[in-house]
């Protein structure tokens, strides 16, 4: 597969004559492997040497074989397997200068001066204190005669840069830490279970999770769940939160029929006098006052295990390609930098500075400034908290008579009815009638009135409970004009995939026919194959790409006992390679072909060559992704069949089609946070549009911004008028012209071996960092 790239710099020899060691601190966390491996494979790419510091900063003090060198293939099958392969322990040693003098002294022996640390802010602050003293104890390590004068002069400046590993995603500047997206799977999967048996004994759960200080996993789960009630330490319920919880597990059970009340708690929940909350006190007030059936469930350490998510795989993979371009960019004024993720953003910020406000959180719970401790978290983590106050406690509004329909367009996918289910509680905590329309356009004319507990329990649920086809309007506007006079629709709510996009439009044009056609409207993006213009992530694509991820796991495992073995994988996606780039990268793929990247006869033979390379290694397996629509020549069978016969007497292939397995299945915590967010977000700005369009006693609503796509864009959830995105938009093969993610491909395919150069031209420097944290407005 071609690949052109523009660079300043060879990247390919960035690193020579220079070491780089990697080690993980602290607790162990899902997707640090995949952290590991991409240090290591991009150290390597880059012509460095690197090393392994086995059992983290124990191994640095102890030495000897805890240090020891790296190579390409003693990374490969990591990026699967969760906790961390090299190992963490916990180290007095390190603590004491003594200690730390053994471990500079066991690095300048072997001529290390780049250090990579993955934990969390102890082990990232430790590993900057190090780096502080660093010229004192090469001093004191040349007075003592551990080493030379010129070994110092050589080793006179240690780089660190960190990234933060920990399941509780509890550092101030990154959306997301390595280790969290898994942790949550974890504990959605529990959720998912007992909600089952809760429901057939009407029971009440009280779920404990994991978290120490920080609310996260507990508000996450709560949104992603429907949660009745949570706690966070953040923000300690009010004095009288007994009596208000009571009222509240009646109220659901008495007006909403529910048969199931979840209650959310994490392990260092406290009230606001400091005292320790604790499941066992919930339960027996539960039992006590209202007399529930109640079961505790405490996940431990269940949300550590298990294997890493597709997002934490590719999150621990760029951030390990970054980690390593920031220690061979850095100089001895830079300061120690840790690698963050910003909305889909890999950044750098000074290491310091996120563990001073880290800090600054925990002294403001202290000081029982709550309301401060939210804002430190960030923007994502305090709109997070808003939402689910609006979604959870209702009360009754003043009606404003505004009549708002929802409809799901296209092929069906996870996330669909956690999108619904948020914005018919948010238009009814707005006032608005919210009106179900079943079956996509065609049930246009048939709207029915969601009620508020109609909706209950929707967000964990796969598929489109309120169907979904692939028509679109432009046979069937006379009709749809006719429904919306007849059911006095003031507003639509389309949440589907391109056909959603390009029916959207044919309704914003029909306007120039029809009056009734001029009410706000907004899209929300919902496909397996992530090809809607005006935004970066669709509902569904994470689902889809842990399906994928799951899947090739298991393929490879299944070769296990089988030499030389390749797999050819067909996924979806249309002509958009989203999924197969992504999928690739996620499973340790040795390639994906897609359309946007255009490949020959001769890129085949060389990737079948480069795989005949790898047959002579300890790994002799390769994993092959195609996209349904790379080519239509090079079909998923042909290059089964090309690779057959040009392996014959090296390897053998085999071929899967995943076809629509990627659609199915229960939405990942991404995906139902995400349905969640676009959801109530769609009805709050079409609450504000109400307001601009009202004239002379009526609504009229004709302007480009009146109809738009709702979306990601790298930092931001932004709302895109439908006629701009006109320009972006390739219709004949229904995706966007420019596409983000494929300036990642680059990253997956050094990860595999491929001969090609690493575009470093873009990538960013240490950015400045606000205390306000504006820039984090979304997580992923």
């Amino acid at each position: 597969m071609s690949q052109k790239a523009q660079y300043t710099v060879d990247p390919t020899k960035m690193g020579i004559g220079r070491s780089i060691a990697v080690l993980t601190s602290g607790g162990d966390a899902q997707g640090m492997n995949a952290a590991v491996r991409a240090t290591v494979r991009v150290g390597l790419y880059t012509g460095a040497k690197v090393y392994f510091v086995h059992e983290g900063y124990q191994g640095l003090v102890e030495g000897g074989d805890h240090i020891c060198a790296a190579t390409w293939d003693s990374v490969s099958m990591m990026v699967q397997l969760g906790g961390t392969v090299i190992g963490s322990a916990r180290c007095d040693d390190f603590r004491d200068r003594e200690g730390r003098m053994k471990a500079a002294s066991n690095l300048v022996n072997l001529g290390i001066t780049n250090l990579c640390v993955i934990g969390g802010d102890g082990s990232l602050t430790g590993a900057n204190e190090f780096r502080t003293e660093w010229s004192g104890l090469l001093a004191d390590l040349v007075k003592a005669g551990k080493i030379s004068d010129k070994q110092a002069r050589k080793s006179s400046h240690l780089n660190i840069v960190g990234m933060v590993g920990s399941i509780d995603n509890d550092f101030c500047g990154t959306d997301m830490t390595i280790g969290t997206d898994s942790a949550l799977h974890r504990i959605i999967e529990v959720v998912d279970a007992i909600s089952t048996t809760a429901q057939s004994h009407q029971r009440t759960f009280i779920l404990e999770v994991m978290g120490r200080h920080c609310g996260y996993l507990a508000l996450y789960t709560a949104l992603a769940c429907g949660a009745h009630w949570v706690f966070i330490p953040e923000m300690p319920p009010a004095d009288d939160w007994e009596a208000h919880l009571c009222m509240r597990l009646a109220e659901v059970s008495l007006t909403q029929g529910s048969r199931l009340n979840v209650i959310i708690i994490p392990e260092g929940a406290k009230s606001r006098n400091g005292e320790l909350i604790t499941s066992d006190q919930i339960k027996k007030l539960v039992t006590d006052k209202l007399g529930f059936d109640t079961r505790i469930t405490v996940l431990g350490h269940v949300q550590r295990g298990g294997t890493p998510s597709a997002f934490d795989r590719i999150l621990g993979s760029r951030m390990g390609v970054e980690a390593v371009l920031a220690l061979l960019e850095a100089t001895p004024e830079t300061p120690a930098c840790v690698v963050t993720l910003s909305g889909n953003q890999a950044v750098r910020l000074p290491l310091m500075e996120c563990v001073q406000v880290t800090k600054d959180v925990a002294a403001a719970m202290a000081e029982g400034r709550f309301k401060d401790a939210i804002k430190l978290r960030g923007m994502n983590f305090e709109n997070n908290w808003k939402m689910y106050k609006q979604l959870a406690h209702f009360n009754p509004p003043d009606q404003t008579n505004m009549n708002v329909a929802i409809m799901n367009v296209g092929a069906p996918c996870a996330g669909m009815n956690a999108a619904v289910r948020a914005a018919v509680r948010m238009g009814i905590a707005q006032g608005h009638n919210m009106l179900a329309v079943h079956n996509s356009i065609d049930g246009l004319a048939n709207g029915e009135p969601i009620t508020w507990t109609s909706v209950s329990g929707w967000t964990g649920k796969g598929g489109s409970i309120l169907g979904t086809k692939r028509a679109g309007p432009v046979k069937m506007l006379e009709k749809i004009r006719l429904s919306i006079t007849k059911h006095n629709i003031h507003a639509l709510v389309i949440i589907g995939g391109f056909q959603a996009y390009t029916g959207a439009l044919e309704l914003v044009q029909a306007r120039e026919m029809y009056m009734e056609m001029c009410i706000p409207m907004v899209v929300i993006p919902a496909t397996v194959s992530n090809n809607v213009p005006g935004t970066d992530f669709s509902l569904g694509t994470d689902t889809a790409l842990n399906a994928i991820a799951s899947t090739c796991d298991r393929v490879k495992q299944s070769a296990a006992g089988t030499k030389s073995r390749v797999f050819i994988i067909e996924t979806m996606g249309g002509y958009c390679g989203y999924l197969a780039t992504m999928g690739a990268l996620a499973a340790g793929a040795d390639g994906a072909y897609i359309f946007e990247e255009k490949f020959n006869i001769k890129d085949l033979e060389m990737d079948v060559e480069l795989l005949m390379e790898k047959m002579n290694t300890p790994m002799n397996r390769g994993l092959i992704l195609r996209n349904e629509n790379c080519n239509a020549n090079y079909t998923t069978d042909f290059i089964f069949r090309l690779y057959s016969e040009e392996g014959k007497g090296v390897f053998d292939c085999r071929m899967n089609v995943l076809g629509h397995m990627q659609q199915g299945g229960a939405p990942s915590p991404f995906d139902r946070n995400f349905g969640t967010k676009m959801g109530a977000k769609s009805i709050m700005w079409l609450t504000e549009k109400f307001k601009e369009c009202y004239r002379h006693g009526r609504f009229f609503a004709n302007s480009p911004d009146s109809a738009c796509v709702l979306g990601m864009r790298k930092r931001a959830l932004t709302f895109q008028p439908l006629a701009e995105l006109k320009a972006d938009t390739d219709f004949e093969h229904r995706m966007p012209k420019t596409q983000w993610w494929l300036k990642i491909r680059p990253i997956m395919k050094i990860l595999a071996k491929h001969n090609i150069k690493l575009d470093t031209s873009d990538h960013l420097h240490i950015c400045l960092f606000s205390i306000s944290f504006d820039f984090l407005i979304f997580s992923i």
